[in-house]
This record gives C-alpha cells, structure tokens and sequence, in this order.
C-alpha cells in the first residue's frame, strides 16, 4: 500500500512540477575551474533536476517554474531543459539591461574531483531572475487549480536565495495544499545562501514554516539540524546499524513534530574519497516505521552532484505510481546511484536500468 493518495493523473495536465532555480553549470571535465581553457555546458538546479529526471527517466509530464533573463545565455538554458523534455511553458521571461546590473542568469562552474582531490563548486548567481520572482508573478490559482498538477516540489535552496524567493515558495506550497497537490520539499542546506540573509538562524524559521505544508520531507542529517534543529545523535560516519538507529530516533522525533509529514526519507553516506562513496538511503512513514534501501558500500562515482536530485525523482516516482515505501527507496537510491556515474547535474539512467538495478542487477554487460 502507499504512504501517499496522489491526485488522479487524468484530472492533472502535469505529474510533477518543480519551482526553483535553473543555472547553466560550466563543466571543465578532468581539469581544474582555475587552469581549464573550456568548459561543457549543462543545465541543473537541486528543485529542477528533480522533474527532469522524473521525465527523462520516468516518463512523467513534469514543468518547472523558474525565470530567467531573456538573453542568449538564458535562451541556452531554455534549450538545455528543453533537451531533457520538461515543459518550458512556466517560465517568467524577465527583460535584460544588457549588462546584468539588475538581474542575470545563474552561472555554475563546479569541478568533479577525483581520490583525494574532493569537488568544487563554485556559484555567480547574483541577483538572478529566479531571486526576484514574487509570488504575485506567478498564477498559482490557475496552475494547481486549472490546470492541475498531481506533485510540487521545491527545496532549501530555492527557499535561500532572497527574502522574496522564500515568499514564493511559500505561496506556492499553500496553493499546492488548497488543491489536493502533493508537496515534496528537499532542504538541502547550503550555509553559503543563508550566510548574507540571516544564517542558519534564517534558515530554522524559513524552512519551519514551509514544512506545515510538506508531505514528503528529504534531507541528510546535515540538512534536519542546520535546518529544522533536529540533532542526530550516535553517529559514527559509516552506514553502519549504529547510524541507521541514529536516524531511525531522528525521524521519530521529527515525525513527532511534525504530523503533516507522511514520508520522511533521506540518503546515507560515507565518503572515502571524491570518487569512493559509501551510499545508501532509509525513509519513513507511519505505516511502515523505517525501511531501508539496499547498501552500495564503496560505489564507484564519476560525478556526484545530483545524486541527492536523482534519489528524490526515484523516490517520487515509486510513490506516484502507488507503490510501497520500501519499493519507492530502493527506486531512490538505484536512481541516484546510477546519476553519480555519468557527468553533469541531470540523470541520464532509463527507467529499466533503474529498475534493474533497485531489483539488485549488475553491471554486467547487456548485450
């Protein structure tokens, strides 16, 4: 049985819809940001890449609601979503001045690392379009009302970028809740957004309010106490039983507080080196307590940024087709296990390599 009742998918033109930031993520590949003379080009975002690799890998009719600057820069950005088949309709097309003195597209430069030599991101997303969208930009009456959409989701990182993006998100979580929308949040702290804006004191009540609308809360054991002030109690930095008991006592508490919550789901690793991670992934929900993904001690990783992305837009998937939790982590995690191997912010894994692997397939050659 389910943990979650999602909205029928004929009265939705969407399954999923994500509202938060796209920037054009500038890949020097195996050089450094500071010594490469070219770069390739992806589009990525913690909220957007989510519905896109519900799309792409998936299936699902997924949007994303964003802005950007109406430039060849943001036009490039366009192109890339487009790529990846999420519907670019919702978009807010802010004007430019020609020099970005008063809004601009983000910029990403982030380097993989490799063994000893850990990743590196690097953000220029000052004054984006996105940070400047107020919630009266935006109909929401008409997206979840009209329109219809069967899942929301949108994240801490959206909810940093300025005291107007956290309005927004605000707004958009209340309406997804006035029509029946489930709503998915990913915390993913960044102390770098919330360090100008108030810091992680900002942070607590940013994300407190926003979570009375949650159904479905995700985020590591970083995010649930920088975040909400969840303390993680007994950890001892493997996946071990000891860590999975630690969040288990965790989640009940946050559970506790929280009542709207029907999941509570979150990743586990343990770093060895960049390209040597331990991962894995538990959730919760009060018909099942906590159940566990299959363990990946020492997964290989190309590129791990999305990992987290791809575990959610697994995780989501498995629970808007009705399955059991514990089907719809092991969804997760194989997802996000699979992201990690390939480059780039976005998931290029089919939705058979997913399931393949969530049933416990190998690496073997498929001929």
């Amino acid at each position: 049985m389910s943990a979650i009742a999602v909205r029928p998918a004929a009265e939705c033109r969407y399954d999923a819809v994500s509202l938060g930031e796209v920037m054009l993520r500038l890949d020097p590949g195996e050089e450094r940001i500071h010594t490469t003379r070219s770069f390739r080009v992806w589009e990525g975002g913690g909220e957007y890449n989510v519905s896109r690799g519900l799309r792409r890998a998936f299936g699902l009719r997924t949007a994303v609601v964003t802005a950007l600057v109406d430039n060849p820069v943001g036009r490039l950005v366009e192109d890339c979503i487009l790529a990846g088949g999420v519907d670019t309709s919702l978009i807010e097309w802010m004007a430019s001045d020609g020099v970005g003195r008063t809004v601009r597209n983000g910029l990403n430069f982030t380097e993989r690392g490799f063994g000893v030599r850990g990743a590196v991101g690097v953000s220029d997303r000052g004054l984006t379009a996105i940070s400047q969208l107020r919630p009266e930009d935006v109909d929401f009456d008409h997206l979840f009302g009209t329109l219809g959409v069967r899942w929301l989701h949108t994240g801490g990182i959206y909810a940093a970028l300025s005291q107007t993006s956290a309005q927004t998100a605000l707004a958009a979580v209340k309406a997804a809740k006035k029509y029946g929308t489930i709503v998915s949040y990913d915390l993913n702290y960044r102390p770098s957004l919330w360090k100008s804006i108030g810091g992680q004191a900002k942070a607590r009540e940013v994300n407190r309010e926003l979570a009375r609308y949650v159904d479905v809360m995700i985020g590591n054991e970083e995010d649930f106490t920088a975040a909400l002030g969840f303390e993680v109690a007994g950890m001892d930095e493997s996946l071990s039983r000891l860590e999975v008991d630690a969040f288990a006592a965790m989640i009940d508490e946050v559970s506790r507080a929280y009542p709207n919550f029907a999941v509570i789901a979150t990743t586990l690793r343990t770093v060895h080196s960049a390209s040597d991670n331990d991962w894995g992934a538990i959730a919760w929900s009060q018909p099942t307590g906590v159940v566990q993904a299959t363990l990946r001690p020492h997964l290989e990783v190309l590129d791990r940024v999305g990992g987290g992305d791809s575990f959610a837009s697994g995780l989501i998937y498995g629970l808007v087709q009705g399955e059991e939790l514990r089907t719809a982590v092991e969804y997760g995690a194989a997802h996000g296990a699979l992201a990690m191997t390939t480059p780039g912010d976005t998931s290029t894994a089919t939705k058979a390599e997913v399931l393949k692997l969530a049933g416990g397939g190998s690496a073997r050659v498929d001929r």
